[in-house]
C-alpha cells in the first residue's frame, strides 16, 4: 500500500516556505512602523513602495505554498526571532539607523532563504521546481530593495554620525546597482499574484502533476515512486476540492458539459485510491499510474481547450482574479484537514 506522508525533505522545504511567510509578515509590519519613524520624504516614499511590492509578494508566497501541495510549519526560533525583532522595531532601544540595520538583515535572510528552496526543489523534484517558480519574483524584487536599504543607510547612518547629509548621487547609485542585475535576473521574473487569474492557477496544478507523472514513469526506484504518487495523490484530491466547490458551479451556466468534469473527476478518485492500495513495487502499478496518466491529461486538456475559454468569455478579469482567491483557500484548508488527518 502506498502511504501518503510526505516525506522528510519535502517536509522541510514546505517548512522553510512557513519560514519565509512569518519573515514576510514581520517585513511588511516594519515599513509599516519604520514609515511612522521616519521624517525624510524620499525615504518614506521608497519604503511605500517597498511596503506595496511586499504585500503583494506576501500573495505570490501563499499562491506558492499552496502550489506546492505541502503543509508545512515555521520554526519555533523563526516565530521567536519575529516577535523579538518586533518589539525592538517599536521601541526606542535602537536608533533608526540601527532599525533599518535590521530590516535590511531580513531582506537578505528572506533572498537567501529564496534561493536555498530553488536549491533543494533541483535536488528534491522537478514538480517542485513548477510549484515554486513564482518565487523568483520575490527573490529579483528582495535584491531591488536591497539596494535600495543601503542607499537609506548611508543618508541616514552619515546623518547619525555628522549631523549632516552625505554627498549627492546616492538613489543615481542605487538605481545603476538595481540595473546592473535586472538584465540577469530580470528574465526569471513570473507573472505577479496580482495578475494570476483563475486559469492560470489551474494551469500551475495541471503542469506539476503531468511533471510528477513523468518522474515516476523515469523511475523504478520503490521509494522514489511511492514520495511522486504520494504528492500526486494530495495534489490532484485538492485540485479536485477547490473546482468542485469553486470553479464547476460558476462556469455550469456557460459550458454544458460541466457534469462530464465532475463524473470524470469522480472516477480519477477511485482510480487514485485503487492505486493507494498497491504496492509501489508491484509489477502493475506503473500500468497503474498510466491509465491515470491518461484520464488527468484527457481531463486537462477537455478543461484548458472548452472550460479556459468559457471562463475568458464570460467572466471579467476582476471576477477570475477573485475566483482564483477563493480556489486557493479551499486548496489550503484542505491540504490542512488532509495534514491532519495523517497525524
Amino acid at each position: 500500500m502506498v502511504s501518503t506522508l510526505d516525506d522528510t525533505k519535502r517536509l522541510a522545504i514546505a517548512g522553510a516556505l512557513e519560514d519565509m511567510k512569518a519573515i514576510q509578515n514581520l517585513i511588511i509590519e516594519n515599513e509599516q512602523t519604520l514609515i511612522g519613524q521616519c521624517a525624510d520624504q524620499e525615504i518614506c516614499d521608497r519604503l511605500r513602495d517597498m511596503h506595496r511590492d511586499d504585500q503583494k509578494n506576501m500573495g505570490v508566497l501563499d499562491t506558492v505554498i499552496v502550489q506546492y501541495g505541502v503543509k508545512g510549519q515555521p520554526k519555533q526560533t523563526t516565530l521567536e526571532m519575529v516577535e523579538k525583532t518586533r518589539k525592538l522595531m517599536s521601541g526606542s532601544e535602537l536608533t533608526l539607523f540601527e532599525k533599518f540595520v535590521q530590516h535590511e538583515l531580513l531582506k537578505h535572510g528572506q533572498v537567501m532563504k529564496g534561493l536555498l528552496i530553488h536549491k533543494a526543489a533541483q535536488v528534491v523534484g522537478a514538480d517542485i521546481e513548477a510549484a515554486i517558480t513564482p518565487l523568483n519574483t520575490i527573490n529579483f524584487e528582495n535584491r531591488a530593495h536591497q539596494e535600495q536599504l543601503k542607499g537609506i543607510l548611508e543618508i541616514l547612518g552619515v546623518r547619525e554620525l555628522t549631523g549632516k547629509d552625505p554627498d549627492q548621487g546616492i538613489w543615481a547609485r542605487v538605481q545603476d546597482a538595481i540595473a546592473a542585475f535586472t538584465g540577469v535576473a530580470g528574465s526569471v521574473v513570473t507573472r505577479t499574484d496580482t495578475e494570476m487569474s483563475i486559469r492560470d492557477l489551474i494551469r500551475m496544478d495541471h503542469t506539476k502533476v503531468n511533471t510528477l507523472f513523468g518522474e515516476i514513469q523515469s523511475t523504478n526506484d520503490p521509494q522514489k515512486i511511492q514520495e511522486f504518487f504520494g504528492q500526486i495523490y494530495k495534489d490532484l484530491s485538492a485540485h479536485s476540492e477547490a473546482e468542485e466547490q469553486i470553479v464547476y458551479p460558476a462556469v455550469r451556466p456557460y459550458y454544458q458539459d460541466t457534469q462530464d468534469l465532475y463524473q470524470e473527476q469522480a472516477e480519477m478518485k477511485q482510480m487514485l485510491e485503487q492505486i493507494k492500495s498497491l504496492s509501489p513495487a508491484s509489477s502493475n502499478f506503473k500500468d497503474q499510474v498510466k491509465q491515470l496518466m491518461d484520464a488527468v491529461m484527457h481531463h486537462v486538456r477537455q478543461e484548458e481547450n472548452e472550460m479556459f475559454p468559457k471562463i475568458r468569455d464570460n467572466f471579467s478579469d476582476e471576477q477570475q482574479k477573485q475566483m482564483a482567491t477563493e480556489f486557493k483557500t479551499v486548496k489550503s484548508q484542505f491540504m490542512e484537514k488532509m495534514a491532519a488527518s495523517m497525524k
